[in-house]
């Protein structure tokens, strides 16, 4: 029962950590003050809750928890949340606070998921299980986002269209404007990005984990970081280029063409899932 609630506790700290490195890439693309603030605290949860284990270890135990790789693997995401936060609070880096959550992350969910290895037979597999779920989870939740950036992708190019005709009417006037249309897209990439990005790290953790013979260029792993860099080159067009309107919206919506492609012929063309 203690095994497992404290992977229990672990396994609530990568949901947090996940939700923590959401914000702060919405921080890092849009500058973000709130979103910061929100991922400052999320990140401090995260820190309570290992202080807490890493505390239990020591008392359970009687000794400081680095004696074996899987230890040190998490008193080393510990040093990293701990400076992270120190970093966020002096506030004189506000973008290293986001690539060091992010390789916190993904040293958090190796320990919490290689401690599972430890536990006996029935348990590990639950919590490899249940690993499967939360990257699938996140996967869709993506998907999601990026099929809505779609839709007002679609509805900002037939704004456009009647606009640029002249066609006054009621299908112009129930449409949101342009700008609307733009920025709602781009936040939705801009939470979509994040979430694929996190479900690959987990998704690869388990395939390592679970699948002996994982290959990275089996076709749904391929075709998946084919989609981050397609939406990713989005995010840089629209930040770093400043590109506005209908090239902006045609890409987006040839991003979505990618995502569908990797989601209906990769997915049948892989073996990825078939042990979840």
């Amino acid at each position: 029962m203690i095994g497992l609630d404290l992977n229990r506790l672990n396994e609530a700290a990568v949901i947090i950590y996940a939700c923590c490195v959401l914000f702060y890439f919405i921080d890092f693309v849009h500058t973000n003050r709130r979103a910061s603030k929100i991922a400052f605290w999320l990140l401090s949860i995260v820190w309570l809750l290992q202080t807490i284990f890493l505390f239990y270890e020591m008392a359970v135990f009687g000794t400081f928890p680095i004696l074996n790789i899987v230890e040190g693997l998490y008193f080393y995401t510990w040093v990293l949340v701990t400076l992270s936060l120190i970093l966020n609070w002096l506030q004189k880096a506000d973008f290293i606070p986001f690539f060091t959550s992010v390789l916190g992350f993904i040293m958090l969910a190796l320990h919490t998921f290689a401690f599972s290895q430890n536990q006996p037979g029935q348990l590990s597999e639950q919590l490899i299980s249940e690993l499967s779920i939360i990257h699938i989870t996140m996967a869709i939740l993506s998907y999601g986002a990026f099929s809505l950036s779609f839709v007002f992708s679609m509805l900002y190019l037939l704004q456009y269209r009647l606009l640029k005709k002249k066609q006054w009417g009621k299908k112009l006037i129930r449409i949101n404007d342009l700008s609307t249309l733009d920025h709602m897209a781009y936040i939705l990439n801009v939470t979509g990005v994040p979430m694929l990005l996190l479900s690959l790290i987990l998704g690869s953790i388990w395939a390592f984990i679970k699948l002996p013979d994982f290959q990275w260029y089996d076709p749904k792993v391929t075709g998946s970081f084919g989609v981050i860099v397609v939406y990713s080159m989005y995010l840089y067009i629209k930040i770093v280029k400043n590109q506005q309107g209908k090239p902006i919206a045609l890409w987006n919506a040839a991003a979505f063409l990618v995502l569908l492609i990797n989601f209906f012929l990769f997915g049948s063309l892989s073996r990825f899932h078939v042990y979840s």
